[in-house]
């Protein structure tokens, strides 16, 4: 391996496990760029699912205690049944449209949560929406991989300490991952290259992650919900602006 591509694989790794390990999400947000760089991206793309998986297991030990049980089923159990549904209807639906939505969705999101001076505070429990939003995240993540996105969204919106954030988002975010990496395996996408790779950066994600969770611990509950909101504008511009470079490169 040439010295640039060690430098773009460790690089990647390092970012993803940090933000990972400080918000709970976020691992392709910075390293895709960086592994595509190198990597095919199929390849790149596995490389992100099992690093979010590494990374996410310091972020599980860390909130670990916070984990409520029948808050966290409302979101997982509708996801994992809408999940196939949106893997069913990608000849169905314009992916590419589709990214550039949910791209925009959390532009406005995160730019009007930036604007705001106070954000809501929904303190109430409302069950029927937790398990509509993790339904629609699961068809999401079955279309576009983009499982999350919905339910940071509305994650943002309660009263909650920063751990009860993280601790429906960091096992929501890695039980659909882990499915997904049962597919890539089921379709042969986990080849031996990918396995090697994903070997050599893995110090550096744990690294990544460690580091990121020592950072977690030093913010405050305001502080990591303004990380979270800055995290969801990021993604809706790196999203928008991935789907229209493509789009235009290929028609």
């Amino acid at each position: 391996m040439s010295l640039y591509a060690s430098i773009m694989l460790a690089t990647g790794a390092l970012a993803g496990g940090f933000i990972n390990g400080l918000a709970g999400f976020g691992t392709a947000l910075f390293a895709l760029g960086w592994w595509l760089a190198i990597l095919p991206p199929e390849e790149a793309v596995t490389m992100v699912v099992i690093m979010s998986l590494v990374s996410g297991i310091y972020g599980l030990r860390e909130i670990r205690h916070s984990i409520q049980p029948a808050r966290l089923a409302r979101y997982v159990v509708p996801a994992l049944i809408g999940l196939p549904f949106g893997m069913a209807s990608l000849a169905l639906v314009n992916v590419l449209i589709l990214k550039i939505i949910v791209g925009c969705l959390l532009i406005l999101f995160g730019g009007y949560s930036i604007l705001r001076r106070r954000m809501p505070n929904i303190t109430a429990t409302y069950w029927r929406i937790d398990i509509c939003i993790g339904g629609i995240g699961g068809i999401l993540g079955g279309l576009a991989g983009l499982s999350g996105a919905i339910p940071t969204m509305w994650v943002t919106l309660h009263d909650w300490a920063k751990a009860e954030r993280r601790a429906v988002l960091q096992p929501f975010n890695m039980i659909i991952l882990g499915c997904v990496l049962i597919v890539f395996l089921i379709q042969g996408m986990m080849t031996m290259h990918v396995l090697f790779m994903a070997l050599l950066a893995l110090p550096f994600t744990v690294l990544g992650a460690r580091l990121g969770i020592m950072l977690y611990r030093r913010v405050n509950d305001k502080q990591f919900l303004q990380i979270i909101i800055w995290l969801i504008l990021i993604s809706g511009l790196v999203l928008v602006s991935r789907e229209l470079a493509q789009w235009l490169r290929f028609g």
